[in-house]
């Protein structure tokens, strides 16, 4: 399975000893994009193109939840991995992937929580492949693994200053100009240059926020299908 998010949550069904009971819980998905069916987006999942590889570190329970948009880098990502972030037990491959000598891993958090010799404003000209870390869950939940991960005080953070406000809506952002991490993807490619991934990745949130918010009579869209050329 290419899609490291969902091949995370289904180890995380076969470990689990009892259902993950969310809001909309009856409602009939699809297993792949985990939208209503009649919202299916699985027809609009784009071809992998980044060639910066992305490690999205879940807090318990993120992997289940259908306004998760972790998981659409993961599709467009060609390296991706999913791990369920534990503070003083990590999974013994996300350690050896962050040391692995062919990556570069770098924390994606803002400069405002980081010591200032851990900042970094780009990615440093190296043969090794980018290997950015996406701090999965809600605000609270990413600044709480941001702190409390013991593995990760010694990695570079790179920082996103958005200049517009998220077009997310699912969930209720703790900052006016929090983004979601779809969102701090798109800003991730823009940065090392992947430009048309960047785009990609863009175009295909906005595809899943308008399915999404389809079943959603409290939330508008502020792009209609014929915008996203559906």
């Amino acid at each position: 399975m290419h899609n490291s998010v969902l091949a995370l949550r289904q180890r995380e069904l076969v470990k689990s000893t009892r259902p993950f009971l969310a809001r909309g819980g009856k409602v009939i998905r699809c297993d792949a994009c985990l939208l209503p069916e009649q919202n299916c987006i699985c027809a609009y999942v784009p071809e992998p193109m980044a060639e910066s590889a992305f490690v999205l570190l879940m807090y318990k329970g993120e992997c289940y939840k259908p306004t998760n948009t972790g998981r659409l880098i993961a599709d467009v990502a060609k390296i991706n991995f999913a791990f369920t972030w534990h503070r003083t037990e990590p999974d013994d491959r996300f350690l050896a992937l962050i040391n692995d000598p062919q990556y570069l891993p770098i924390i994606v958090f803002p400069h405002d929580y980081a010591e200032s010799q851990r900042c970094i404003h780009q990615v440093p000209s190296t043969s090794r492949t980018p290997l950015f870390i996406m701090l999965d869950g809600t605000w609270r939940e990413a600044r709480k693994m941001f702190r409390k991960s013991e593995y990760l005080q010694t990695l570079p953070v790179i920082g996103i200053k958005p200049q517009t406000q998220s077009d997310y809506k699912l969930r209720e952002a703790a900052h006016a100009y929090q983004l979601c991490t779809a969102e701090v993807g798109v800003e991730v490619l823009k940065v090392v240059g992947e430009q048309q991934a960047a785009a990609t990745l863009a175009h295909y949130f906005n595809v899943f926020r308008h399915h999404y918010v389809k079943g959603k009579p409290h939330l508008t869209d502020t792009h209609s299908a014929a915008d996203l050329g559906l």
